[in-house]
């Protein structure tokens, strides 16, 4: 059947919208409700109807951008602020129904300040679709912005928001800016929350960016999924004729975790480098002394129990002149494993204090707990075969860190004690 211009009216084009359409739904965001008008093709299944209209938004387009997956339960509360519409609005949809992709045109229109017409066409261009559902993202940087939104804090306002899990084109939210700061705050790492108020306060922004200028800073947040991860949160502030007194900036969130998390362990593994004593794989003197110094404090702020001791190998000279430094070095080596072995099961940090001194920090352990581990650790290296070096035995001083201590007086008891024990005859325990 041919179409003639000048006859095709008003009237046609209602009944053919009206028997093509495949969802025609109307709203009363009042009431939350909303009646399908009328079902065909896929939304015969996907949509009731009637039903709960933000259950509706939810359903059509508050989840992620590639599957039907909900959304982390916390973010779920900004789902009733994007059900408000002043003016037309349109966008395309992805929707994913039993495993079988379509690509949704959605359009929305005002009938007054509380009631909407939705239409919902599936597109037929199968080319485009295909297209629409598959492609995948090119991976520049700009593909590593979660979220972003225009902010006016002279009307505080939030428009063109776009959340990349979700959608690639922005959607629409009547939130304002002094209410979205309150309701995101929780979806920040708890110790990050006083950081991310202070840093969102319009005060602060307007005091401390200037036009054309940019802030940012790192946190851990809850991504849709509901899991932390590392972003950096960016604030850049238009520059504008009237810039001194128009405050409005874009704001992004970048998601770094991955090169966060990558950073943090080559900082780590910097960092334990830093810390051991090249031969042996324990602690080098400055991190032990460090160790005792945190240890001291603890005794001092609780009622926790920590003993510290000290390891003498004994005529550790006689070794190095009789076997060389290379059989001295394998020694200090096997005695560094016997001890790392040891303390595996016990809550203590090994360092070397220095040539053939070892130092032990031993947490909750009062003095007769650890007077136990030196004995059992005295035995088990005297037992040792030690290769070239044969018969090996230590001396040790041990003693309890005291409230009243500081590091000299902490340190002076446990020398004294290791003194004693190499007066009395060396293999021995004080």
């Amino acid at each position: 059947m041919g179409y003639d211009i000048e006859r095709f009216s008003l009237e046609d084009a209602k009944e053919f919208i009206s028997g093509n359409v495949d969802a025609l739904l109307f709203v009363d965001a009042k009431a939350d409700t909303f009646k399908a008008l009328a079902r065909r093709g896929m939304f015969t299944d996907f949509i009731e109807e009637n039903g709960n209209y933000h259950e509706l938004i939810e359903k059509l387009w508050f989840h992620f951008n590639d599957t039907m997956d909900k959304i982390t339960e916390d973010y779920q509360v900004f789902i009733p602020t994007f059900g408000e519409f002043s003016g037309k609005y349109s966008r395309r949809l992805k929707i994913i129904e039993n495993e079988t992709p379509h690509a949704i045109q959605m359009t929305i229109y005002p009938l007054d300040e509380n009631y909407y017409l939705i239409l919902l066409d599936e597109m037929d261009n199968s080319e485009y679709i295909k297209d629409f559902m598959t492609s995948e993202k090119v991976n520049t940087i700009q593909n590593t912005y979660l979220f972003s939104m225009y902010i006016d804090l002279f009307k505080d306002s939030t428009s063109s928001i776009s959340i990349t899990e979700i959608s690639d084109e922005t959607v629409h939210s009547s939130i304002k800016y002094s209410e979205w700061r309150y309701m995101i705050v929780n979806m920040i790492w708890p110790d990050d929350q006083e950081l991310f108020m202070e840093r969102t306060d319009p005060e602060y922004l307007k005091k401390n960016i200037m036009p054309g200028r940019t802030a940012s800073f790192d946190c851990l947040m809850q991504n849709l999924e509901g899991k932390y991860i590392w972003v950096k949160l960016i604030f850049s502030r238009a520059e504008t004729s009237n810039s001194e007194e128009d405050f409005r900036f874009v704001f992004m969130v970048q998601d770094i975790h991955e090169n966060s998390v990558q950073l943090m362990s080559t900082l780590k593994k910097y960092e334990e480098l830093a810390s051991k004593d090249t031969l042996t794989d324990v602690f080098n003197h400055g991190r032990i002394e460090t160790e005792i110094y945190n240890a001291i404090e603890i005794v001092t702020r609780t009622d926790r129990a920590v003993s510290m001791m000290m390891f003498d190998i004994d005529y550790f000279k006689n070794v190095n002149d009789k076997y060389g430094h290379a059989v001295g070095d394998m020694t200090l080596k096997h005695f560094a494993y016997l001890l790392k072995e040891y303390f595996k099961s016990v809550n203590a940090v090994i360092g070397r204090w220095g040539g053939e001194e070892f130092v032990a920090v031993c947490y909750d352990a009062d003095i007769n707990k650890a007077a136990k581990y030196a004995e059992e650790i005295r035995n088990k290296v005297s037992g040792e075969d030690f290769k070239v070096a044969g018969n090996v035995t230590c001396s040790i001083g041990l003693t309890q860190i005291s409230k009243e201590d500081n590091f000299n007086q902490a340190f002076d008891h446990m020398d004294k004690a290791l003194y004693q024990a190499k007066s009395d005859g060396r293999n021995c325990v004080r």
